[in-house]
C-alpha cells in the first residue's frame, strides 16, 4: 500500500528499527525492491535522484513505482532523494511522491533553513511529510569530508524547520568506498537527544560494514539509504549474463536474473536494519 513518510517512520520509530530507502531507476528495478519488501514483510521506502525527476525519466518511471505501491502488500513511500530546488520538491508532488528530501546541506545555514521550511510549509497541503539534510554528506571521491552535524545545529535546524527527518553527517559517503567507513555513532546519540529523538537518516550505507549499520540503528537512525549497491547488483548481473554463450536476447527474460539479484540484495540490507518482519 501507498503511504507517506510519516508512516514508515513512526513504525520504524515504535519498533526500533530503520527503514531501509532503496534508490530505483527502472522497471526492472522496482520489482526486485518490491520482490524484497513483499517477501520479507517489510516496510520500504523507493526513491528517486532529483536528475530523474529534473529529466524525462520522472515522468515515466512514477507511474510505475505508484503501480508497485498501491498493489503491494506491504507499506511503501515513494521519496524524491536529494532535491536540491522547488523544481524538484514540486514535479515530484505532482508525480505522486508521498515523501520529499529537500537537501540544502551545500548552502549556508540560514539559507538551508530557510528553503527546507518553505518546502515543509507547501508539503503540509498535501500531507507530504520532508527530510532535511544538515552536514552535507560528499562522495567517496571528495578529497576530504565536509564537518559533521553536530548536535548544537540541528537542534536549531529541526525546531526551525519541522522536518520529520533529519540526513546528517557522521561519517558516511555517496559512491563506492576505497575502504570501510567508521561512523560516530555518540554523534548519532547525542543529536537525537538534542532534537527530542528526532528521526535520522544515514545516506551512503552501501559498503558500510554491518557491524557499523547495527550499531548506528540502535543509536537512532530510522531510514538508512542504499543506492550504489542496488546499481552493482543489478549491472553485474547483466554483465554476467552478457557474458553467456546461450544467452536469450528477449529483454524480458533476461531481465529476470537482474531482479532477482536486485531483490536478494534488499533483502539482505532489510534484515540487517531490523525491517524484516514489521510491515502493519
Amino acid at each position: 500500500m501507498l503511504v507517506n513518510l510519516d508512516y514508515v517512520l513512526n513504525l520504524a520509530e515504535k519498533g526500533n528499527f530503520a527503514i531501509p530507502a532503496f534508490n530505483v531507476y527502472n522497471m526492472e528495478t522496482v520489482m526486485g525492491v518490491l520482490k524484497a519488501a513483499e517477501e520479507t514483510k517489510a516496510p520500504i521506502i523507493m526513491q528517486v535522484y532529483p536528475r530523474l525527476m529534473k529529466e524525462e525519466t520522472g515522468y515515466f518511471l512514477s507511474p510505475v513505482i505508484l503501480a508497485a505501491a498501491k498493489r503491494a502488500s506491504v507499506p511503501v513511500c515513494f521519496h524524491l532523494d536529494h532535491g536540491p530546488s522547488e523544481l524538484e520538491t514540486t514535479r515530484s508532488i505532482r508525480y505522486g511522491a508521498t515523501g520529499i528530501m529537500l537537501d540544502g546541506s551545500t548552502l549556508p545555514f540560514e539559507e538551508n533553513i530557510a528553503l527546507t521550511k518553505k518546502v515543509v510549509e507547501t508539503c503540509k497541503y498535501v500531507d507530504v511529510q520532508v527530510e532535511g539534510e544538515l552536514g552535507h554528506v560528499g562522495t567517496t571521491k571528495d578529497a576530504e569530508m565536509d564537518e559533521f552535524t553536530t548536535a548544537e545545529d540541528a537542534k536549531k535546524f529541526v525546531e526551525e524547520t519541522g522536518v520529520a527527518c533529519l540526513a546528517v553527517a557522521v561519517g558516511t559517503a555517496h559512491g563506492k568506498y576505497t575502504k570501510p567507513p567508521k561512523l560516530d555513532i555518540e554523534r548519532i546519540k547525542a543529536i537525537r537527544e538534542a532534537t527530542n529523538n528526532t528521526a535520522l537518516v544515514l545516506h551512503g550505507g552501501s559498503g558500510v560494514p554491518d557491524e557499523e549499520i547495527k550499531k548506528a540503528v540502535a543509536a537512532g537512525i530510522r531510514k538508512m539509504n542504499f543506492a550504489t549497491d542496488i546499481c552493482y547488483a543489478f549491472l553485474d548481473c547483466c554483465l554476467d549474463e552478457l557474458q553467456k554463450p546461450d544467452r536469450t536476447v528477449a529483454v524480458d527474460n533476461f531481465m529476470k536474473k537482474p531482479i532477482d539479484a536486485v531483490k536478494d540484495f534488499c533483502i539482505s540490507r532489510i534484515k540487517l536494519v531490523g525491517a524484516d518482519g514489521k510491515a502493519k
